[in-house]
């Protein structure tokens, strides 16, 4: 039997940067490949990545990753690279430009918020343009979240009454 259509698959998430949305504003996201090396894919592929701590900086006409974490593959050998080595970036000159300008405003940077496979098995990461969060916007996510949750228990233990 063939299949008309082909099944359109979600993208697996390899790892998410939580610590990006509980510190900083997500402006804008967008989608960038990374260059790899070596066996870094199958540690991808693995899940033995971290994104906890790690940033983009625009180095002259380049974005660059700093503090990513890929474990190097166990079966490897002596030759696998650096585990926080710095990884370029793929973007295209426009995006490029665009981030020029908006990093240069005052309190903006760039965090990888989550890294995935897209349909084609590439490695991907969304890049997040993000504003730092002060002190007191901390404290009021935490209230507002610890409310919804108060709010759906209540709900759920009326349900079952």
């Amino acid at each position: 039997m063939k299949k008309d259509k082909k099944e359109k698959k979600e993208n697996p998430v390899i790892t998410t940067n939580r610590e990006a949305h509980r510190d900083y504003f997500v402006l804008e996201s967008l989608e960038v490949g990374v260059v790899l090396v070596g066996c870094e894919v199958k540690s991808l592929r693995e899940g033995q990545v971290s994104l906890a701590g790690s940033f983009a900086r625009l180095d002259g006409d380049d974005v660059i990753l700093y503090n990513a974490y890929i474990a190097p593959y166990k079966m490897g050998n002596r030759e696998n690279p650096d585990s926080k080595r710095e990884r370029k970036l793929l973007l295209h000159r426009s995006q490029i430009n665009k981030l020029k300008v908006k990093t240069t405003e005052r309190g903006l940077t760039l965090v990888p918020l989550k890294m995935y496979f897209n349909d084609r098995g590439i490695a991907k990461i969304d890049l997040g343009v993000v504003k730092g969060k002060n002190h007191f916007d901390r404290r009021a996510d935490i209230k507002k979240d610890s409310t919804r949750r108060e709010i759906d228990r209540a709900i759920k233990n009326r349900n079952r009454s």
